[in-house]
């Protein structure tokens, strides 16, 4: 049974089947949340937008607007609730899409009621302004929590220096960054190696996660500067 929540926190449920809502509204409120349900996407954007909730439950398959559409919408007008998706479909690919437009987590239809219930009550223990700890890029899939890399659905093995040096890069997208930064970051201050140890480990990272490791998309040379992280 998941922890018992403060009665204040408000979850709102986007879902059009009225069997799912009826279900978790049940079990969230007798694990002491607040609960209102919105059974098509546009009135769930609406009310995403203003009505104070510290997380949305969002189905993909719903009519007027799809799950990706009112995440897409609430992200760009500067929402930063937490967001659990749901999707019947449960391929790699949706998982990837809601990941990169800014879901926290993510679960495939038919969910365990007590693993859910656990995803929402850790989703809530953090922070709103903590960063997330899964990310998307292309067909790779990273969770920092977990300390796992997936791609196209098959985990890659990566060391825990490659995790710490992918992390470094992914928290700062679009901005260069200097070798000796990513070393002191990643490799810790009193570490004693040169420029040269990363470029060997941005080898590394490209040739387990980028489709054509000579011509990368995502972790990019910036000539005479450093890496710039592009997801």
């Amino acid at each position: 049974m998941a922890e018992t929540a403060a009665p204040s926190r408000r979850i709102l449920i986007v879902e059009d089947d009225a069997a799912i809502t009826t279900g978790l509204s049940i079990n969230l409120r007798y694990e002491g949340y607040h609960v209102d349900i919105a059974r098509d996407g546009r009135t769930g954007l609406d009310r995403a937008l203003n009505g104070g909730y510290d997380l949305v439950i969002l189905d993909v398959m719903m009519p007027e607007l799809n799950g990706f559409e009112v995440l897409r919408g609430m992200r760009a007008a500067g929402a930063r609730t937490r967001v659990l998706m749901l999707s019947a479909k449960g391929s790699e690919a949706d998982k990837v899409m809601g990941l990169q437009l800014g879901a926290d987590d993510y679960m495939s239809k038919p969910f365990g009621l007590q693993e859910l219930l656990a995803r929402v009550g850790a989703l809530m223990r953090r922070p709103a302004d903590e960063p997330r700890r899964l990310h998307a890029f292309g067909d790779v899939v990273v969770d920092l929590a977990a300390g796992k890399v997936t791609r196209g659905g098959e985990p890659v093995n990566v060391t825990s220096t490659e995790l710490a040096l992918l992390q470094c890069l992914m928290e700062r997208p679009g901005r260069v960054q200097d070798r000796e930064s990513l070393l002191r970051r990643a490799w810790g201050a009193d570490y004693e190696g040169t420029a040269r140890t990363v470029d060997n480990f941005v080898r590394a990272l490209r040739t387990k996660l980028e489709a054509d490791p000579e011509n990368p998309r995502y972790i990019v040379t910036v000539r005479g500067m450093g890496y710039r992280f592009e997801g």
